[in-house]
């Protein structure tokens, strides 16, 4: 089976401080009422720095089976 990386964002963890949002270099996420979410047409590169930086794991990229 083949494998594909998704960016995954957990809502029950997200806090809403928008770190994520900020360094997204392709602005492919947003806040709604105080979470997280991906735009609906987004651009994301799966570069990892919203990852990287969000102090409560609430945003990571996994491996999937396609």
């Amino acid at each position: 089976m083949a494998k594909m990386l998704e960016l995954f964002l957990e809502p029950s963890w997200c806090k809403g401080c928008g770190i994520c949002v900020a360094f997204c270099p392709k602005q492919a996420l947003e806040l709604v009422n105080g979470k997280a979410r991906l735009k609906a047409q987004n651009e994301c590169i799966l570069c990892g720095l919203c990852e990287q930086r969000c102090p409560d794991y609430a945003v990571y990229i996994r491996e999937t089976e396609v």
